[in-house]
């Protein structure tokens, strides 16, 4: 399958003393993702790897992942740009050899399966991306506009249920009062 940032490495050519690699995401790659993961623009993606050959064709990819990204706030929908860094492992294993465990331990290392004797460090780095994005971003000092979210809280007190009756201003809860009044 062809991912929008596709880097392979030949598990062969790593060479028994690992291997120290640096992979950066052109401009079509970047929008690309962006596409993906619903982003007005990925400015910048680099990623660099060790990778560490295993027993039984397992590489080990430790990485460090930076990246700026354009982010819609969720609290006023204005664009910003965040940078983003990260540091990840994860065990590249054979397909044959892969088996989905359904009693995941949450500690242990990310297990990916490859086939043909390729593993792909630039989808690994960008499913690292997703994973380091914030789910909720927010602009750093962002607001909310003070027409949105107000709340009207009931009176704490039968004397503040008062005073807002003599400002003119009802209860919240005068309405339901007046229907549980009618099913008396």
């Amino acid at each position: 399958m062809k991912t929008e940032f596709s880097r392979g490495v030949a598990v062969g050519r790593i060479g028994a003393a690992g291997r120290e690699m640096d992979i950066e995401a052109d401009a079509a790659e970047r929008a690309a993702l962006a596409r993906r993961f619903g982003l007005p623009a990925i400015h910048a993606l680099s990623c660099h790897y060790r990778l560490t050959p295993g027993r039984q064709e397992q590489v080990l990819a430790e990485g460090w992942l930076a990246a700026e990204v354009e982010q819609v706030c969720v609290a006023t929908a204005e664009p910003f740009v965040s940078m983003l860094t990260a540091d990840f492992v994860a065990r590249f294993v054979p397909a044959e050899r892969f088996r989905e465990d359904e009693d995941l331990d949450p500690e242990a290392v990310d297990e990916i399966p490859y086939e043909h004797d390729t593993i792909d460090v630039g989808e690994l780095a960008a499913e690292e991306l997703s994973l380091a994005l914030d789910p909720y971003p927010r602009r750093p000092g962002a607001v909310l506009p003070a027409d949105v979210g107000s709340v009207d809280l009931p009176p704490a007190t039968a004397e503040a249920d008062e005073d807002a009756a003599k400002e003119g201003r009802p209860s919240p809860f005068a309405a339901l009062a007046a229907l549980r009044k009618d099913d008396i």
